[in-house]
């Protein structure tokens, strides 16, 4: 008992110090990068919080979305009519005078979150009936319906059938173009975002996406999140313990929307634009990637994915002849990824934390020779198991397919 809290207490000790170390990464980071790499860091920050808010569905509830870009869209969408419609309509200019900009980009994120999270609400409610691949390919319709609504602007068309705007309200395919104005506070002059250089808007993105992932942070930590946690690995034993199964996917989808609405929010004014693409079942597949790329069953695996998914891109852009088939590039790292990481890339993380405590006791026993047989046999061990799962393979594929003639001849 004593050595399971000691264990414990070391392995949270550590986890903290991770946290804190990477939070003075993150602040210090701006300020010795250049404004290219800045507004990556920028983008990767608000992905991250997107693919948490992801993962609480599929890491912690077991549920698999290809549609979480709808909030995404809704919520840009509707910071898009805040700064270009609302804002103006409720006098904030005269009102907040030069904080005007910044109670603007504060009210989008309000009202982008709860338009996301009213339709988390619709189409949780109906998605959470289904299971498996029928829950995917019912969000990834509803995506797409999202998608198709605001390419042929089905909104503006219904309000002007009311006698509301001109017809115009998502712009087709062009989507919406906007800028945040110009912030005066204290005789300081300044961008909230700038395109060129999001100096300042890395900042007020790292404050809200740091609240976010801590919001969800206790979420998952609560009994609400242990909850899930039952449903994710049995949800006919938890059904038999009296959770209504069916509840707690609801309200989870309704959170992880709520909370991909927030990102969604955040990531469109650095873009300055929205288009149909960001409902695109493509943009749904990122937060899916990012969150198999980092492990979905710990809790800063998505963030680490999304850090690796963005500059892996990156690095892949730095070389042509990598750039020109990027997809393939792309596809064998992430094959390399998921065949020899436990659990992603935060598992990758994990067994390499504990093979250098292990090659630091052989250190202190043996010495520098110890740390030199340690590797060896690492190296042997993981020749012998990366064999026999190949031969393993093989075997399968061909019997597969050796019993394709039998399984024909059954059928007719």
């Amino acid at each position: 008992m004593s050595y399971g809290f000691t264990e414990r207490f070391r392995s949270v000790g550590s986890t903290s110090w991770v946290v804190v170390a990477a939070a003075v990464l993150m602040l210090a980071l701006p300020f010795v990068v250049g404004p290219y790499q800045r507004d990556i860091l920028t983008q990767t920050i608000i992905l991250a919080l997107f693919a948490t808010a992801f993962n609480l569905l599929y890491g912690y509830t077991g549920l698999l979305s290809f549609g979480h870009a709808m909030f995404v869209a809704a919520a840009g969408y509707t910071v898009a009519a805040t700064v270009g419609q609302v804002a103006p309509a409720l006098g904030f200019a005269s009102t907040f005078g030069g904080v005007a900009p910044l109670a603007t980009w504060v009210l989008g994120l309000l009202l982008g979150v709860i338009v996301a999270t009213i339709l988390a609400v619709f189409v949780g409610f109906l998605s959470v009936r289904l299971e498996e691949i029928y829950f995917a390919l019912i969000t990834l319709a509803f995506s797409m319906a999202v998608y198709v609504m605001v390419l042929q602007d089905t909104v503006g068309t219904i309000m002007a059938a009311f006698g509301i705007g001109d017809g115009n309200f998502t712009n087709g395919s062009d989507g919406l173009t906007f800028v945040i104005g110009e912030v005066e506070v204290f005789g300081l002059q300044f961008n909230l975002v700038n395109i060129i250089d999001p100096f300042v808007y890395y900042f007020a993105a790292l404050v809200v996406v740091s609240l976010g992932v801590y919001a969800l942070w206790r979420i998952v930590r609560s009994p609400f999140g242990m909850v899930c946690r039952a449903i994710r690995e049995n949800p006919e034993r938890a059904s038999a313990l009296g959770i209504n199964v069916n509840r707690h996917q609801w309200m989870t989808f309704i959170l992880s929307g709520a909370f991909s609405g927030l990102a969604g929010a955040l990531l469109i004014p650095l873009e300055g634009n929205v288009n149909p693409s960001y409902a695109y079942w493509t943009f749904s597949a990122e937060p899916v990637i990012m969150t198999v790329i980092g492990g979905p069953y710990a809790f800063f695996g998505p963030i680490v994915g999304a850090f690796t998914y963005e500059y892996l891109r990156w690095f892949i852009q730095q070389f042509p002849l990598l750039e020109q088939y990027w997809q393939f590039s792309f596809g064998v790292l992430l094959l390399l990824v998921v065949l020899f990481f436990d659990n992603g890339v935060a598992g990758g993380i994990n067994r390499l934390r504990a093979w250098l405590g292990v090659a630091l006791e052989r250190y202190r026993a043996d010495g520098v020779g110890g740390v030199g047989a340690f590797a060896r046999e690492t190296v042997v061990s993981y020749a012998a198991w990366t064999k026999n799962e190949g031969v393993a393979l093989v075997r399968q594929v061909a019997a597969d397919v050796g019993s394709i003639p039998k399984r024909v001849a059954d059928r007719f």
